[in-house]
């Protein structure tokens, strides 16, 4: 493993546009917080602090809402046609691009993330707002409707559905705010933007790339802060919209908040997905994609496969194909290209991580690679691999949000299907087999919002979104960009329009 010293922490951080801030983004400016407290960046590969942001106070959520509001009540974006707002997000998607590398690092700096990983972020959210900006055509086409029984027709607009609240996670910051910021500006709405505490620093980035394409002010704003800024502004009165990715728990929280305010809320929340392999599966095929679908990001990924269900009779050659794998995967520091997995991205969950790992070895899993945290400095865990594992154990039914894989044996399909559906989850899954027909009926029969054939892989033109304890709702398609939509029917007699 590469080791990370302080002085690599603090020499990276030293190149980048920013680390000690003092600032939020508020109604197209960079303007000073009205409080004190600071929360701190720690890179979690070396456990240093490199940086800091303020701790919003009730002063500055209250002037972020208000240009919201402001921007949206009397500002001309959501009088734009779709068409021209449309024209912002692909300006919007280059200046994304020009901001690449910095954007990286202070990613990676933040949450660990491998270099490999962080490297895409900028190129996928571009293409996220480009996708977008292409469905202004659906926005501004004529939506007619005769009622059944003739003689009036209505018209049906669309329209934005005001101040957007942005809530994102820590695990992918840029992605997990492009897939809620691109259909809001294109859908005619304001946002405030609420990152993760402890990734604050790489949305300024994104944030700095919509002032850079024109975005009138007050459109966007950026607002960093604890926990309780989030509920602050989740219960804002001008909030008409909340978009949240982040844990179950929290997820239940701003659900009954939203649910007693009666505002709308998309919640994208955790999951413990199964990889179903089938008996014709072809093991080598799936080494080559197993790390990407099942461990992404060190094993931090919402959607990512985590139990792996082989058949009984190929049991022993799933685990020796899983073993070898991830064995030969290189771990160290994330800023090293050739790294695979980095450190768990706090201290918190580094602790989870290993609390699971303790369980699963008391209930009789058998650790056949990892399943240890390395000596520091940093929150690094062995990839690990865990084999005899049963539907019951808690690494089984537990989201983990580390580098983990859990193996489990199934009798037959039907035993399969069950146990992959036996779950508070549903939010990805895949299947790996030769047939593809065989393929797509199991996945048929999986219980969940998403399901890969032999890999795994988000569409930006297909909803994605969780049942059960996954969410509520869903992003990405016309799906995700409905939902910063609000209908109104305006009926009128046919006779009338002679």
């Amino acid at each position: 493993m590469t080791p990370v010293t302080t002085s690599t922490t603090v020499s990276r951080a030293s190149t980048l546009r920013w680390a000690h801030v003092d600032d939020h983004f508020v109604e197209g400016s960079w303007r000073p917080s009205t409080g004190t407290q600071r929360l701190p960046i720690i890179d979690p590969a070396s456990e240093e602090q490199w940086g800091s942001v303020p701790n919003a106070t009730a002063e500055d959520i209250e002037a972020a809402m208000r240009a919201a509001d402001t921007a949206f009540r009397s500002g001309r974006w959501p009088r734009m046609r779709p068409s021209e707002r449309a024209t912002y997000l692909l300006r919007i998607a280059g200046e994304i691009e020009k901001r690449a590398h910095p954007l990286a690092c202070t990613n990676t700096l933040e949450n660990g993330s491998p270099i490999t990983e962080t490297s895409g972020a900028a190129a996928n959210a571009a293409s996220i707002f480009r996708y977008f900006a292409c469905l202004a055509e659906h926005l501004e086409a004529d939506d007619v409707r005769e009622f059944p029984a003739g003689g009036a027709e209505s018209v049906v607009r669309r329209d934005p559905i005001g101040v957007c609240v942005l809530i994102a996670p820590w695990n992918f910051p840029i992605n997990l705010v492009a897939i809620k910021l691109a259909p809001a500006l294109l859908a005619g709405c304001t946002v405030v933007i609420k990152p993760a505490e402890s990734t604050p620093l790489s949305i300024r980035y994104l944030v700095d790339a919509v002032a850079a394409a024109g975005v009138p002010a007050g459109v966007v704003n950026l607002i960093t802060g604890d926990g309780m800024v989030g509920d602050a502004l989740v219960r804002h009165p001008r909030t008409a919209k909340v978009a949240f990715t982040g844990s179950t728990p929290v997820g239940r929280q701003i659900a009954a908040a939203c649910g007693e305010l009666l505002r709308p809320v998309t919640l994208e929340l955790g999951g413990k997905s199964s990889a179903l392999v089938l008996p014709d599966a072809n093991l080598d095929e799936m080494s080559s994609v197993l790390i990407r679908s099942c461990m992404r990001n060190t094993g931090q990924t919402c959607y990512i496969s985590t139990r792996i269900l082989a058949p009984r009779e190929r049991y022993e050659d799933v685990v020796d194909m899983a073993t070898r794998t991830i064995a030969a995967a290189p771990q160290g520091n994330p800023l090293d290209r050739s790294t695979v997995f980095g450190p768990l991205a706090n201290r918190k969950q580094y602790e989870v991580v290993l609390g699971l790992l303790e369980s699963a070895v008391d209930e009789g899993a058998r650790v056949t690679t990892g399943g240890f945290a390395l000596p520091g400095p940093g929150l690094f865990v062995a990839p690990t691999v865990l084999a005899d594992v049963t539907p019951q154990m808690r690494v089984a039914r537990e989201e983990i949000f580390g580098p983990v894989v859990t193996i489990i044996a199934y009798d037959d399909l039907d035993d399969a299907i069950e146990i992959a559906n036996d779950t508070d989850f549903g939010l990805g899954g895949l299947v790996f087999s030769t047939n593809p027909d065989a393929a797509l009926a199991v996945a048929d029969r999986m219980d969940t919002g998403s399901v890969g054939i032999n890999f795994f892989a988000s569409n930006h033109s297909a909803p994605f979104g969780g049942r059960h304890d996954s969410g509520l709702g869903v992003e990405y398609g016309m799906e995700g960009l409905s939902a910063y939509l609000t209908y109104k029917s305006i009926h009128r007699k046919l006779a009338e329009l002679i």
